[in-house]
């Protein structure tokens, strides 16, 4: 059933059955993340990526239909049942399958209702979990010089399947098969298939907690065993497993396998994850901050009202920026009402203004209050008009020295950071499971962290600071630093971390 476009551009209310891809997040399709980015309601799997749920909107349901070896949040009946009945609401449902719908997703037994109960659905492919294997471990499914034979197997019920064919096929790839392969690989040798054949059982495919298990067909077995190795996990048997030594890529990234915490606020977090991530590691965010808007807005109200009095605007954050000029967007002025010269505490700050098509005149070389006043060093501030737009808690060392050096500052809250609720319970969680590195962006991240956990739960944990100021309050609150950026911003902060990996 084919899409037609909605007349505002929109999906049109229909059931949609999306592949959510092997496990990386980022390997979603761009049609799969527009649909979830305006559904409805959202029932997803236990191999859907977790991450993935933060593209929905906070009003959309979402219902976990997840099913393990012996944990069914739901029958497949159920899930059906619970397809057609939001289906017939009229709403944007997407059914969100790990993996690829049509690929041992049982897709099909789900379109099938959707169809008998005169349901609008479509499919929208994903990358299947062999495909990310093969990528992501260096074997390719298909070679020139190997193989062109492909298949595709599910060793759930090993007695359906003529193992004497399917089992010579060049490349073999076995879905759902780990708890029984010890009886696959009996039937594939007794076909014929010699026991040296190369063979490998992937857990967790292209995550980075990926576990590449290698051997050949008559050692896989054992090796499985010895490991307890667990579902979920693929199999695949052919000579291109022995190409891995040779082409393998993600494993050899510097931070693989690296558990990685992210304290920043989620709005915030996007570009360290995405480095982090995109250099092998482990991204857990937990969100220390959360930005509000100000209770009251009528100190920031009246200065932009008198906008044009000031000589100087000064930025000591992206927050600062949007707050300030979502207040703006609400006055009765605009742009045109800045006269002042305008200053920007680091890189990130300036483009946050620059994407305003705002000039920074003046931007502090080193990220932080003191690298501010050096940076307004060179300039005449007796009796020039400053405001500052910021957090409600912030340190005073900017507005006393400049007040020092004469100029008549007027500090304004734009903003307010807290904690959020749940940060106990799941700092404690996450710490229990003894990550690699916790990262440090701004003091606050470290005073909300430290009051949920407490800085014994910190002890042995490698901490990487963003700089000096963020430093000296771990240490003031009795956490050691590990590293300290050496320039204070986030690629400073990643190159720390990689400096110190490559020192082990």
């Amino acid at each position: 059933m084919s899409d037609a476009s909605s007349p505002r551009g929109g999906m049109t209310k229909k059931v949609y059955l999306v592949g959510a891809g092997p496990g990386d997040p980022e390997l979603i399709t761009l049609k799969a993340k527009r649909l979830l980015e305006q559904a409805d309601c959202v029932l997803y799997d236990h191999l859907a990526p977790a991450e993935l749920l933060t593209l929905v909107p906070a009003k959309a349901e979402r219902i976990y239909v997840g099913k393990k070896k012996s944990d069914h949040a739901m029958t497949q009946e159920e899930i059906c049942e619970l397809l057609v009945e939001r289906g017939r609401l009229g709403i944007n449902v997407v059914r969100l399958k790990g993996g690829d719908p049509f690929m041992f997703g049982r897709g099909g037994e789900e379109a099938e209702a959707l169809v008998g109960a005169g349901i609008l659905f479509e499919v929208v492919p994903g990358v299947t979990s062999p495909l990310g294997i093969a990528a992501y471990t260096g074997v390719p499914l298909t070679h020139r010089d190997h193989t062109s034979v492909v298949t595709f197997v599910t060793g759930h019920e090993v007695d359906k399947i003529d193992w004497n064919r399917t089992g010579l096929a060049e490349t073999l790839v076995v879905f759902m098969g780990l708890s029984h392969f010890d009886q696959i690989a009996e039937r594939i040798l007794a076909a014929g298939r010699s026991p040296d054949t190369p063979a490998m059982a992937v857990r967790w495919g292209t995550r980075p907690n990926q576990d590449v298990l290698r051997g050949t067909l008559a050692t896989l077995p054992k090796l499985i065993h010895e490991r307890d190795l667990r579902p979920p996990a693929t199999i695949i048997v052919g000579e291109v497993v022995g190409l891995r030594d040779k082409i393998s890529w993600f494993e050899h990234l510097p931070l693989f396998g690296r558990r990685i915490v992210v304290t920043r606020t989620r709005e915030q977090a996007g570009t360290l994850t995405r480095s982090l991530r995109s250099l092998g590691a482990d991204v857990v965010e937990l969100p220390t901050i959360e930005i509000q808007p100000a209770p009251d807005y009528t100190a920031l109200d009246r200065a932009i009202a008198k906008l044009d009095a000031y000589d100087w605007l000064i930025f000591t954050s992206t927050n600062g920026v949007r707050y300030f000029l979502d207040r703006l967007d609400a006055s009765a002025l605009d742009l045109r009402a800045i006269r002042g010269r305008i200053c920007a505490i680091g890189p990130a700050t300036r483009e946050a203004l620059e994407r305003f098509h705002l000039k920074v005149d003046v931007m502090a070389e080193q990220y932080v209050a003191e690298g501010l006043l050096a940076a307004l060093s060179g300039y005449e501030l007796k009796g020039s008009r400053v405001l500052i737009a910021r957090a409600a808690v912030a340190r005073d060392t900017l507005p006393v020295e400049l007040t020092q050096r004469g100029a008549h500052v007027e500090v304004v809250e734009a903003y307010r950071t807290v904690p959020p609720e749940d940060l106990a319970a799941r700092a404690a969680a996450l710490l229990a499971r003894r990550p690699d590195w916790i990262t440090f962006t701004s003091s606050s991240t470290v005073r909300n962290l430290v009051n949920a956990a407490g800085a014994e739960a910190l002890q042995n944990v490698r901490t990487a600071s963003i700089g000096p100021i963020t430093s000296a309050t771990l240490r003031e609150l009795g956490v050691p630093v590990t590293i300290e950026a050496a320039e204070f911003t986030v690629p400073g902060l990643i190159e720390a971390i990689l400096q110190a990996e490559r020192a082990v």
